[in-house]
């Protein structure tokens, strides 16, 4: 038998104003364990989305570490990409200072032959006039040197790069030679000059090479007699072995 609409609306009106009364008719109903089902299931997809969420910060800070990641790839890659452009361009370079190096050698080796080709030129030429006071004298020290048991090239006008440098007109590093010639010397104070000159030739000569000089040497192709006479006897004192090549009389 159904209700009529009186307790229809009785019922209502109890529902609305009797608290009790409407619990009892949930708990009767069985409304209460739908409404904690809703809240548990409420509470399981809130707790879902926010993992959810987790998951997508996750997500989004791996990607942003990616992206890092291949900047970090790019700009490598670029400096590898630079590096390899320095290094072609230091080959090109070294290729370059190789082919320079190689010409240089060339060069150096076609100089040596002109300057080889030129000594021998210059000494044919000397040898046809006869050659100056300097390579006579030169040769006059070879021979004593011979004579002497020694084989050696006897030098003329070397440089020697001592305190700046200085010039010796004759010279033989072994047996040390030092000799100094002079065209003329016409007065005392002139040889005496001369002498200090070759005194200083033969510090500079022993300061070069270490060693206690052999011979001193000292040629004059022309000295009055009394000049002559008194570089003769400042030769025997100093140890001078002297080449005098022509004496003449002093006229006043």
């Amino acid at each position: 038998m159904g209700l009529s609409q009186e307790d229809k609306e009785r019922l209502l009106r109890a529902l609305e104003e009797d608290a009790e009364f409407r619990l009892a008719v949930v708990g009767l109903l069985g409304i209460t364990d739908l409404q904690s089902s809703i809240r548990e299931l409420t509470s399981a997809v809130r707790e879902l989305v926010n993992g959810q969420g987790k998951i997508l910060e996750i997500m989004r800070q791996l990607l942003e570490n990616q992206e890092r990641l291949w900047e970090g790839q790019n700009r490598l890659f670029e400096g590898q990409n630079r590096l390899w452009e320095i290094q072609g361009k230091l080959l090109e370079v070294v290729n370059k200072l190789l082919e320079v190096d190689k010409q240089l050698l060339e060069n150096q080796e076609m100089m040596w032959r002109e300057l080889r080709w030129l000594r021998g030129a210059l000494l044919e030429i000397r040898n046809a006039l006869g050659g100056g006071f300097e390579y006579y004298t030169a040769n006059v020290v070879r021979t004593i040197l011979r004579e002497r048991g020694f084989d050696c090239e006897v030098l003329v006008n070397v440089t020697l790069p001592i305190d700046g440098y200085k010039e010796v007109d004759i010279f033989c590093p072994d047996p040390l030679v030092v000799g100094e010639v002079t065209m003329t010397l016409r007065s005392i104070e002139e040889t005496n000059k001369e002498l200090e000159k070759l005194n200083a030739s033969v510090t500079v000569a022993e300061k070069f090479t270490g060693k206690k000089t052999y011979l001193k040497v000292l040629a004059v192709e022309n000295a009055p007699s009394d000049v002559t006479q008194y570089l003769t006897e400042k030769a025997r004192e100093q140890g001078i072995y002297l080449i005098l090549g022509r004496e003449y009389e002093k006229w006043y």
